[in-house]
């Protein structure tokens, strides 16, 4: 008799148990009280249901904590805009000369310089010699320098209305020399150029 009241008592805790667990799903798997605790036993331990798997572990009961999403990672900061500027440009070059000689030898420094503007606005030649020889003969004589740099310069492009021509024969020496003979032509080397003024724009990329 006391067998059959303890086997009663058992299958009644067992639907009551099972009745509280269908009644709150939240945590499948385990007996729980009507407010939802999960049953334990004196050890500490969940009481499972025979229909318990390891999807319905919890937290309370021995599952690992689920680790917090990360945070995302911040927005890149927007690249810088960059806007094109026009600013004022000028470089000088000098053309030296043979002794009594308008043959220009090379303009290349110059022409590479001028197609690096964006906007060419003037280049100014002014020719010179050394003072070896009349003054009427060297103010020609600079004049055909002056005109050969000019040639060679619309020759490789650059327009003609951009080019403006003086020529000062022996005056502005920048080297004063005692020597003689062809020691004192060589000594003079240097005055005998056309100096070259380049002015206009160049493009550049600035950031806003």
């Amino acid at each position: 008799m006391m067998k059959k009241l303890a086997l009663s008592a058992a299958l009644a805790l067992t639907m009551g148990i099972s009745a509280v667990a269908n009644a709150h799903p939240t945590n499948a798997g385990y007996a729980t009280t009507s407010n939802d605790t999960v049953w334990k036993t004196s050890y500490g331990e969940c009481w499972q249901h025979s229909y318990w798997t390891e999807e319905d572990k919890t937290v309370e009961c021995g599952a690992e904590p689920v680790a917090a999403a990360p945070a995302p990672a911040p927005a890149p900061a927007p690249a810088p805009k960059m806007v094109t500027k026009m600013i004022d440009a000028q470089e000088s070059h000098i053309i030296y000369f043979d002794f009594d000689s308008s043959k220009v030898n090379d303009v290349s420094a110059i022409v590479n310089y001028v197609g690096s503007l964006a906007k060419l606005n003037s280049i100014e030649l002014k020719g010179y010699t050394d003072s070896i020889g009349t003054n009427a003969y060297n103010d020609a004589l600079s004049k055909r320098r002056v005109e050969a740099v000019d040639a060679a310069l619309v020759k490789a492009g650059i327009e003609t209305s951009k080019v403006v021509s003086y020529s000062f024969g022996e005056a502005n020496p920048v080297k004063v020399c005692t020597d003689t003979g062809a020691s004192r032509k060589a000594c003079l080397r240097e005055n005998r150029r056309v100096e070259v003024s380049i002015s206009g724009q160049k493009q550049i990329k600035v950031q806003q």
